[in-house]
C-alpha cells in the first residue's frame, strides 16, 4: 500500500515537472513570436530592445530583491545610505602596472589580466569594461554619529587599494537627491551581499584584505 502511494506521488511529481517544462517552452515560443512580429513589421530596434529587456529580467530575477531596477546598493544599504555611497564614490584613477600600463579598477569576477584593465577613459577600459569598486559600509550613526565607507578597488597584478570616506548625518541628508542607477559609473558592488565573496581564488599577492572581515547583510527592502 505504501509503495503504491509513493509511486503515485512520484508520478504526480514527474507529471508536474513535465507540465512546468511544457509551460516554459510555450511561453518562450510566444515571446519569440512577439519579437519576430515586431521585427517583421519594420520595428527592428523595438524588437531588439524588447529582447534586451527580457534578457535583463531573466538574468536579474534570481538575484537580489529590486535588483532589476536599481543597482545592488539599494537592497544592501537602503535608500539613504545607497545615495550616500553613490555620492561619495571616488573617480577611478589609473595607476601604472608592472609593465607601465595605466590600470583602472575592474570587477575581479570578469577581469583578472592587465590587458582587460588598461584605461581608455575615466570609466572604461580599452576592452570596453566598466570601472568597478566593491563597497563596505559601517553605519555608526547611533554610536559615533558617522557612516564609514570603504571603496575596494582591484587592479590585476596590483591587487587591492582601499579608498575610505567618513560621512556625518548631515552628509547623508545632503546626498538625498543623488540618483542611484544600475547604469552609473563606476559600478558599485556591495561586499556585504556578494555571494561567495570569501571563496574566490586569488594569487597570494592579490588576496583581498577584506576577506572574512565583511559582515553579511540580508538584502531586503529598505526605505
Amino acid at each position: 500500500m505504501a509503495r503504491g502511494r509513493a509511486r503515485r506521488r512520484g508520478d504526480e511529481g514527474g507529471q508536474a515537472t513535465i507540465e512546468s517544462a511544457g509551460l516554459a517552452a510555450l511561453l518562450a515560443l510566444i515571446l519569440v513570436a512577439v519579437i519576430a512580429a515586431i521585427a517583421g513589421g519594420g520595428e527592428v530596434d523595438a524588437g531588439r530592445e524588447l529582447a534586451r529587456a527580457i534578457g535583463r529580467r531573466i538574468v536579474c530575477a534570481p538575484h537580489l530583491p529590486d535588483s532589476c531596477r536599481h543597482e545592488p546598493l539599494v537592497p544592501a544599504y537602503g535608500w539613504p545610505l545607497a545615495r550616500l555611497a553613490r555620492a561619495l564614490a571616488p573617480v577611478p584613477a589609473a595607476l601604472p602596472g608592472p609593465d607601465g600600463l595605466p590600470l583602472v579598477p575592474v570587477d575581479f569576477r570578469r577581469c583578472r589580466r592587465e590587458s582587460c584593465a588598461v584605461a581608455a577613459g575615466t570609466h572604461l577600459t580599452a576592452s570596453g569594461r566598466r570601472t568597478t569598486a566593491f563597497t563596505q559600509l559601517f553605519d555608526r550613526r547611533r554610536s559615533r554619529g558617522t557612516v564609514a565607507l570603504v571603496y575596494w578597488e582591484y587592479r590585476p597584478s596590483l591587487g587591492w587599494r582601499a579608498v575610505r570616506r567618513v560621512a556625518t548625518a548631515a552628509d547623508v541628508e545632503a546626498a538625498a537627491g543623488t540618483e542611484v542607477l544600475a547604469s552609473q559609473d563606476p559600478a558599485l558592488v556591495p561586499l556585504e551581499t556578494l555571494p561567495g565573496r570569501n571563496h574566490y581564488d586569488f594569487p597570494a599577492a592579490e588576496a583581498p584584505p577584506w576577506r572574512w572581515h565583511v559582515d553579511p547583510r540580508y538584502p531586503g527592502w529598505s526605505d
